[in-house]
């Protein structure tokens, strides 16, 4: 073999073990590409996976378990990127950029300022719900006197003591300030007309208190609060103002009745006709003979009025005086105001009450009322 075969051999097998060394190279490096793109799939869908869940986790409840409400405000003109910082610092919800991408997601907006009751069991969802419907004026912190149906005065003092920084001496002395009464009656002259003629009434405002629920923050002074009270009784009446104008009875004597049948009854049915008892017993000058009136006269708050009790000197005694007494013994409420106004027409003269079933039973006689009393009050 010559000199130049031998190098067109060596020539050609080196280009055959470079070719396959070239070939070897271009397959490693196929499968090192072909292992990263899985690794980067892997990578992609991995992180995709893990992001589904981690968003999905970030929309979930705080504490379904946990169902308490959180008062939180949103002031007017919040962002939704103060609002998420709001929520997320009250703990109901778990991210606040999750909570601001999820927004622009669904193309949410509209959120009302104002207060909230949420929980960190509501879900996104349900919080954005409440955010677009809307929120309270006022906060459900702010402290609150509730005056119960058939409150004296001096009860009503005990509860203002409880929820304010006014005492119930504070509350008795501002309620028997003469200038405080005649800005009151100047205010409210067709409320207090008849109450100013009134003789030997122990509390001017007794029974003028209207029984609700009243805001009593720390920017109300007390006369504010009392003011308010009086404000309701005058917006409940002004619908009967003129129907009571036709009748026998001014206002003052109308609210003396319902504190009556207020602590007397329990359904307005029965009220009325309470309501006729006591002023069938007037027109035939017999004494109301109601226990409410003992009570009141003595000052105490007792399940039985003895026969002792019934002998206490004064005018708000009707077991010892005949009418109406000298005014209301009770802060009444609408229906027994109803039921003063327009009574049932009735011949009764006599009422018992069951007080387990509260049931009352009536009777036209005397002997009527004893055979009933036996029955349903005497009955153990």
């Amino acid at each position: 073999m010559s000199k130049k075969e031998r190098f067109k051999t060596n020539f050609m097998y080196e280009n055959e073990e470079l070719r396959a060394i070239r070939k070897k190279e271009s397959k490693i490096t196929r499968n090192i590409v072909r292992l990263f793109a899985i690794l980067f799939a892997v990578i992609v869908i991995g992180g995709g996976v893990y992001g589904y869940y981690y968003v999905s986790n970030s929309l979930k409840p705080v504490d379904t378990k946990q169902t308490q409400t959180v008062e939180v405000e949103i002031p007017a003109g919040s962002s939704v990127k103060q609002i998420a910082k709001i929520l997320e610092d009250n703990k109901l919800i778990r991210n606040s950029k999750i909570f601001n991408f999820y927004i622009k997601f669904k193309n949410v907006a509209g959120f009302k300022a104002g207060f909230y009751q949420l929980s960190p069991s509501m879900d996104i969802d349900q919080i954005l719900g409440q955010l677009a419907d809307g929120g309270k004026d006022k906060s459900a912190n702010v402290a609150k006197v509730v005056v119960r149906e058939g409150e004296t005065l001096t009860g009503i003092a005990e509860e203002v003591e409880k929820s304010t920084k006014y005492s119930k001496e504070d509350f008795m002395n501002k309620v028997q300030e003469q200038g405080f009464i005649d800005q009151l009656v100047q205010k409210f002259p067709r409320l207090f007309k008849d109450a100013q003629k009134a003789q030997n009434v122990r509390y001017f405002l007794e029974g003028y208190l209207y029984p609700a629920t009243y805001d009593a923050d720390e920017s109300k002074t007390l006369q504010m609060i009392i003011e308010e009270m009086v404000a309701k009784t005058d917006s409940i009446l002004s619908k009967y103002y003129a129907k009571i104008s036709q009748g026998d009875y001014n206002v003052h004597e109308i609210l003396t009745m319902a504190s009556l049948v207020e602590k007397e009854g329990f359904k307005l049915e029965d009220r009325q006709k309470i309501a006729s008892v006591f002023y069938n017993r007037i027109k035939k000058n017999m004494m109301l003979q109601t226990d409410i009136s003992v009570l009141y006269a003595l000052g105490e708050h007792k399940e039985v009025v003895t026969l002792k009790d019934l002998e206490v000197n004064s005018p708000y005694n009707l077991y010892k005086y005949r009418g109406l007494g000298p005014g209301p013994f009770n802060s009444p409420s609408e229906e027994a105001i109803l039921a003063a106004i327009d009574p049932a027409q009735t011949d009764y003269e006599y009422f018992v009450a069951d007080i387990q079933t509260k049931e009352v039973y009536f009777a036209k006689t005397y002997e009527e009322h004893l055979a009933l009393k036996a029955k349903y009050v005497d009955k153990e």
